[in-house]
């Protein structure tokens, strides 16, 4: 966990830092190897975000470094 992660989670409310955490990992940084990690997993934040910017980073799986496309995963929708 960053720092900057460790420091929102310890100033927020309880219920902001876990929205906040949860929106995180639901946006994938994507390689184009198709090779995907969170944004929260990289150690960033992105909370009430829109958009599909790209980061340039070092992927994780093929270690080129490359444009990872930054995606939201559709939330898996609630019965009942």
């Amino acid at each position: 966990m960053s720092s900057t992660q460790k420091f929102l989670l310890a100033i927020l409310p309880k219920s902001w830092a876990q929205g906040m955490e949860a929106e995180s990992r639901a946006w994938m940084l994507k390689c184009p190897c198709g090779h995907a990690k969170s944004v929260w997993d990289w150690g960033g934040i992105r909370w009430k975000a829109a958009g599909n910017p790209k980061k340039y980073l070092r992927c994780t799986q093929c270690g080129e470094m490359t444009w990872h496309t930054c995606v939201k995963e559709a939330q898996p929708q609630r019965q009942g």
